[in-house]
């Protein structure tokens, strides 16, 4: 039985901007996905990180390659994008931004533009099918993959942009925070900025990258994915933060994902707490819900519990997360409506 809090969270409408399409896929997937592929002799243990466990940053993109594994063909990624889709809905997220990497496999034949397509015609197909969510998708750059494929991917979301129907809204810089140097992707960037791309930017996800970020931040991003360590608190600096203020960039906080990650030692150490009493706009998303084992419901749950926040503040939090995404202004308007036609509903 539902608590009649787990009510008020799931009721709750919200809006998830920080989602990697790979690490967000559920048991019950990745369990299709098994049944399909017994010949890769993957358990479900491989795949995700469950409640009490912790692995380091590298462990955790270690399942990733594992997914990847599972994650092949066009068929595949239709199945996987649409149950994510649908999951997300039956959470109460009205408003998602997908994120994933392009990937070409050559046993499967799928190439990057095909991968790109794919996703969008699983939005599309929610769509026609009246699932209660609007979907936008941000292209991911690999940081892992250097500066001429991060080039080609910046194309890529450029046409996807243009031809897309309004799809694709932005461009995502992600991959493993320990390989390559920021500096050099400065040029797609700077690209993606030019053409109108939207950027987010997983910026600080471990110390000692008070350099990298500095640079990052005077192109200046959109958004900012995680920011771990940007504050003075955990070995940030007072500049960074003053760029962060100054250019008003929103956070995508991501609480379990920090915590079994490793990036943070325990809830009440989290960030979160240091931005949220600066009055700065911050976002609650979950980052990988299949890989982290949860779901927005519970995020937000946590962060009002551990911080604790009223019912109220929660609700302000959720709304006022539609002035960070990448929609366009008309959307946005119609969110913001929902919002308003649902509240008396959720607080009854």
């Amino acid at each position: 039985m539902e608590s009649e809090a787990d009510i008020f969270y799931r009721e709750l409408p919200k809006v998830e901007l920080h989602a990697h399409l790979n690490g967000s896929v559920s048991f019950q997937t990745i369990d299709k996905l098994l049944r399909r592929k017994p010949h890769l002799n993957i358990e479900h243990s491989m795949t995700a990180i469950d409640r009490g466990q912790r692995r380091t940053l590298d462990e955790c993109f270690q399942v990733f390659k594992v997914i990847h594994q599972l994650v092949e063909s066009e068929e595949d990624i239709l199945m996987v994008a649409t149950d994510v889709i649908k999951e997300f809905a039956a959470d109460g997220v009205k408003y998602l931004e997908l994120r994933s990497t392009p990937r070409e496999e050559k046993n499967t034949g799928l190439t990057k533009n095909r991968y790109v397509e794919t996703v969008l015609k699983s939005i599309q197909q929610c769509k026609e099918e009246e699932v209660d969510i609007d979907v936008r998708f941000l292209v991911s750059i690999d940081r892992r993959n250097g500066p001429q494929v991060a080039m080609e991917t910046v194309k890529l979301a450029e046409d996807f942009m243009l031809s897309s129907d309004g799809l694709v809204v932005g461009l995502d810089l992600s991959g493993d925070p320990m390989v390559g140097h920021g500096r050099d992707l400065i040029p797609a960037l700077q690209r993606a900025k030019n053409c109108g791309l939207k950027m987010s930017l997983h910026l600080s996800e471990v110390p000692s990258q008070l350099e990298e970020s500095d640079l990052l931040l005077n192109l200046p991003p959109d958004r900012i994915g995680h920011g771990t360590f940007l504050h003075p608190e955990v070995g940030g600096s007072a500049s960074l933060v003053d760029k962060v203020v100054k250019n008003n960039i929103p956070l995508e906080l991501c609480l379990t994902s920090n915590l079994k990650g490793q990036t943070v030692p325990c809830y009440s150490k989290h960030h979160f707490k240091y931005w949220y009493q600066l009055g700065h706009p911050s976002v609650i998303c979950t980052d990988d819900k299949g890989v982290f084992s949860t779901d927005l419901s519970q995020e937000y749950q946590l962060a009002a519990s551990t911080f604790g926040l009223s019912r109220e503040a929660v609700w302000k939090l959720s709304q006022q997360a539609i002035d960070y995404s990448f929609a366009p202004d008309a959307m946005k308007q119609q969110l913001r409506q929902k919002w308003v036609d649902l509240q008396p509903q959720v607080f009854k």
